[in-house]
């Protein structure tokens, strides 16, 4: 058997799991053979988006209406603040050129141009992911892609990959389920889908999650339905969004939270981190924050939409991070794919610039138009009291890890309960389109593969199983 090496070699002697401080610690940057993983993923492409390369988007604004300041000093989350915003909307797996209307997960993407900087909330559709690890990213993403041989989608490949990932269950069930492909992107919620901290004015920590509930009801295509659409209208989706916002029909989304304490995380029985699970409502309830709408088109689809850059590293006081894997390897390579993809000063195109008083040392580099504003110092520490300064103030509290540094498989390996609780609260018609669809998903997957999905799928539910077996007939 051939040993995998990196690039230039060198044995990878673990391919699954990231070197964390602790089971469930965050990542260290030593972990070169990640880095590079990554690093390598957000140059495969030139110049579109490795992932969520179509999209739409439009401004608008949050309105926070509840009182959470108990939770949060972020201003930008105070009962009665109203934040101007960007949304993005995006398929996953397509490129550029891809229909709207294809059985995908919707990307989710917001930046709130804050009044202490940019937050960016990098979410989905979907609570949930295929993977809890950044380490298995680039790989799970190929499989999305077209096979370098033939440059065919190749339907075996996803599933071979998630058969042999099962932590993927969850996604793939919300995925083949009839909110798979969303009629519009009004008419379906977004998540911020990692757990994320806030912090209050005692520096105390919560972890939390973010939800946006659609205000203009679920609605979805079955694959009849999308066939039928995509072959009149491959731009379904920015039609109805660009036309809805044209003609003052302004789409709406509830902004909910929910929250736990620091000391609270037991009672979730899983890693409260990994981001193929949900928080039950039953154990951590919705809380209702406030308002978001849309309504403003775009001028310039390419320097506003396709030049729009978000990543999770963004984030403003009051709201932090979470040893979430995914969010930590997403820190590093959303801005990496945006420096390779747009250039180094990204940051000060209209779209992307804070609104917020911005001080940096940070100089040159290509496309810098940037007016150099500060005076006798260039550099950071220095003697000028009329320079920019860093301020202690804002550190956060410090983040609990224990355990020495290792290549830690998942605290758990259950990778049934959830998508079982999913799957026995779906009604009888909602099951048979899960099958329908898994049955046309398969089409092409050889047979040892599609076997071991029904082993997966058996572990799940008998009827579960016994459903695809019949749709596959």
């Amino acid at each position: 058997m051939k040993k995998l090496t990196n690039d230039f070699g060198n044995i990878v002697a673990d391919n699954q799991n990231s070197l964390s401080a602790g089971a469930k610690g965050p990542l260290l940057l030593q972990d070169y053979i990640l880095l590079e993983k990554l690093a390598h993923q957000n140059r495969e492409r030139i110049p579109e988006r490795t992932v969520h390369a179509k999209g739409s988007a439009a401004y608008g604004e949050l309105k926070i209406t509840a009182d959470i300041s108990k939770f949060t000093k972020a201003k930008v989350l105070q009962k009665g603040e109203v934040t101007p915003l960007f949304l993005r909307f995006s398929t996953v797996a397509g490129e550029a050129g891809a229909a709207d209307a294809e059985r995908d997960v919707r990307g989710f993407a917001i930046k709130f141009y804050t009044k202490e900087g940019n937050w960016d909330l990098v979410g989905n559709n979907t609570p949930t992911f295929f993977i809890r690890d950044p380490y298995k990213f680039p790989d799970f993403i190929h499989t999305q892609k077209r096979d370098p041989r033939t440059h065919l989608r190749n339907a075996n490949a996803a599933w071979d990959f998630w058969t042999l990932c099962p932590e993927a269950l969850h996604q793939i069930t919300i995925l083949m389920s009839d909110r798979g492909i969303p009629a519009t992107y009004r008419h379906m919620h977004g998540f911020g889908s990692h757990t994320y901290s806030l912090i209050n004015n005692k520096n105390e920590r919560f972890w939390v999650k973010f939800h946006f509930k659609t205000k203009q009801g679920i609605k979805n295509l079955t694959n009849e339905e999308a066939e039928a659409l995509i072959a009149k209208d491959r731009e379904s989706h920015q039609r109805d969004l660009y036309n809805s916002i044209e003609n003052g029909d302004f789409p709406k989304w509830t902004f909910q939270v929910q929250i736990l304490a620091e000391n609270e995380v037991d009672k979730l029985g899983f890693n409260p981190f990994d981001l193929t699970k949900v928080w039950p409502h039953s154990i951590v309830p919705l809380i209702e924050v406030g308002e978001m709408v849309l309504n403003k088109n775009p001028q310039n689809y390419f320097n506003e939409v396709e030049q729009a850059a978000f990543s999770p590293s963004n984030i403003v006081p009051g709201i932090g991070f979470s040893p979430d894997k995914m969010l930590q390897g997403r820190i590093f390579s959303y801005p990496d794919a945006q420096r390779y993809r747009i250039g180094t000063n990204y940051h000060l195109l209209p779209v992307n610039k804070a609104r917020s008083e911005v001080n940096t040392y940070n100089v040159a580099g290509a496309m810098n138009f940037d007016e150099y504003k500060n005076q006798a110092a260039y550099y950071e520490p220095n003697s000028y009291d009329y320079s920019a300064k860093e301020s202690t103030n804002f550190n956060e509290p410090e983040l609990k890890i224990d355990g020495g540094a290792n290549r830690y498989a998942p605290l758990d390996n259950d990778f049934y309960t959830q998508p079982r609780a999913l799957f026995n609260i779906m009604n009888n018609s909602q099951k048979e389109q899960l099958f329908k669809n898994i049955a046309a998903s398969m089409q092409g997957v050889n047979q040892n593969i599609i076997d071991k999905a029904l082993v997966h799928f058996e572990k799940i539910s008998k009827e579960y199983a016994d459903g695809v077996k019949n749709a596959l007939k």
